[in-house]
């Protein structure tokens, strides 16, 4: 184990890169966000059809309508309402305080300040544009610069730490009558319990989208050195290209 300060990495080196809250935070969630999805497509069987608005029915005119979700998507696999709304259900709780834990105690250990923040020099046209053509020849940062996250990467957590994961519960909530009841707010805000319900479909399959294009990611950077670093926090810095 190299001892020397994380600022002057060697590379080739293993250093320390995640830490023990966001490890937690992370295989949780994956846990989590597998049983929320599978049995979210369960509840939707039972009423496969989509709406905007306050009301949707049978008879109204849905602006999207699907199949049945197969049982291998679905949690459980067979098609049962009453079980898919008791696993989403105790999933989101947990979910929901997860991700209110896991933003309170970065923001006392400067997780988001200093990882997540995006810096001037970042968000001008030239060094964006040169991320995204390294993302796509995959050419991944080497040395040092493979313990901080490059803007694509910036956006894309902070679009689902701040965007997608707030409007997942906050759509979720909007469909429960109790809480049209205690905060009437929410249905206004969405539009709504339809165009709630809709929204939350959306979200639900852009988490899908951002979990897929992670996994592959994931494979092309190395797989054994990536899921190490997020099981012991221990990453091996990638050498130079060329050295």
């Amino acid at each position: 184990m190299d001892d020397r300060p994380v600022d002057d990495p060697v590379p080739g080196a293993l250093v320390k890169r995640h830490r023990l809250s966001t490890r937690l935070w992370h295989w949780s969630n994956a846990l989590l966000l597998y049983t929320l999805f599978t049995s979210g497509l369960g509840i939707f069987n039972a009423h496969p059809r989509l709406y905007w608005g306050h009301y949707g029915a049978n008879f109204d005119t849905a602006w999207l309508e699907l199949e049945r979700f197969p049982g291998w998507l679905t949690l459980p696999t067979s098609y049962s309402l009453a079980m898919s709304r008791h696993w989403h259900l105790a999933a989101a709780p947990l979910f929901a305080f997860g991700l209110l834990a896991y933003m309170v105690w970065s923001l006392a250990n400067r997780h988001f300040p200093r990882d997540l923040a995006f810096r001037a020099a970042e968000v001008r046209p030239g060094p964006v544009w040169q991320d995204i053509k390294d993302h796509a020849r995959l050419r991944f940062p080497t040395g040092a610069a493979a313990l901080r996250y490059n803007v694509l990467q910036k956006a894309s957590y902070n679009g689902v730490l701040f965007l997608l994961l707030p409007v997942l519960i906050l759509t979720g909530l909007t469909m429960s009558p109790g809480m049209n009841a205690a905060w009437p707010w929410l249905v206004d805000l969405f539009g709504g319990r339809q165009s709630a319900r809709s929204i939350h479909f959306i979200a639900a399959w852009g988490l899908v989208v951002f979990v897929l294009v992670h996994l592959l990611m994931v494979l092309l950077a190395g797989p054994y050195n990536e899921v190490r670093s997020m099981i012991t926090g221990r990453y091996r810095l990638p050498r130079e290209r060329g050295a």
